[in-house]
């Protein structure tokens, strides 16, 4: 049997920490739990230290997955986003999905904590390009063997798009799986700015990753957010931290 170590990478999420890291401790109790922090300015490290092992690293999702993966004892890297829940039976289907030695690693049925038009819209294509384009996300729960993991590198050193660029050097490598099980991502962003406008945005940023553009100055254009306001509200107001 697989052993598998979770890998959570963190900044700044004293609100979410504690009940995304209980959940896990519950739900995946024979898993290494690994917290990775990117230099939280609040409690968050503390909080995490209840739960988990906890590491830290410069900021940048990048580096703190490679970093937390460098602590890691399992031969399987599951990483999770603190805002994201993930389905109790992932676990058993990870494992299933990788007794085929074709498979070099996957991710979970997208879904949000909110139900709309918009959300359920982009759940559906986000599902739907996974499967076709093999494209999977952070907000996926990517699953890595470990032996490849460590023969690519680990993940490349990229401000922003470096899960999209993880899953096309894997799929290089084998099969990536979209496992039934459900990762509930968090709508936060979606909400704030409006699903469609998002939507949109987030398509015109992976289009600017194709067409060569700066990561740096693509992750700067995430963090900013469209330039619409909205209720009264601007990109300064929505939570823009990238761990």
């Amino acid at each position: 049997m697989s052993e598998v170590s979770i890998i959570v990478p963190v900044l700044n999420e004293e609100a979410a920490v504690q009940a995304a890291l209980s959940r896990l401790c519950r739900d995946f109790p024979d898993c290494e739990l690994i917290v990775v922090d990117g230099g939280s300015t609040d409690t968050t490290a503390e909080l995490a230290a209840r739960h988990a092992t906890v590491v830290h690293s410069a900021r940048g999702r990048a580096k703190q997955m490679n970093e937390g993966a460098r602590h890691a004892g399992g031969d399987v890297l599951w990483f999770v986003h603190a805002d994201t829940a993930v389905d109790p039976a992932a676990l058993g289907q990870i494992r299933a999905c990788l007794a085929d030695p074709a498979v070099v690693g996957g991710g979970l049925t997208i879904r949000f904590d909110r139900r709309t038009p918009g959300l359920n819209h982009l759940a559906w294509t986000s599902n739907a390009r996974a499967r076709r384009l093999h494209h999977i996300f952070g907000d996926q729960a990517m699953f890595i063997r470990r032996g490849v993991f460590d023969e690519l590198g680990g993940f490349p050193d990229l401000a922003i798009m470096e899960d999209l660029e993880m899953s096309r050097r894997l799929h290089r490598r084998g099969t990536l799986c979209l496992l039934p099980a459900t990762s509930t991502a968090s709508s936060r962003r979606f909400t704030a700015h409006g699903t469609w406008r998002m939507v949109a945005f987030m398509q015109y940023l992976k289009l600017l990753y194709f067409a060569g553009v700066d990561p740096e100055r693509i992750r700067a254009l995430y963090a900013a957010g469209p330039h619409l306001r909205r209720r009264g509200r601007t990109a300064r107001d929505v939570p823009a931290e990238r761990s």
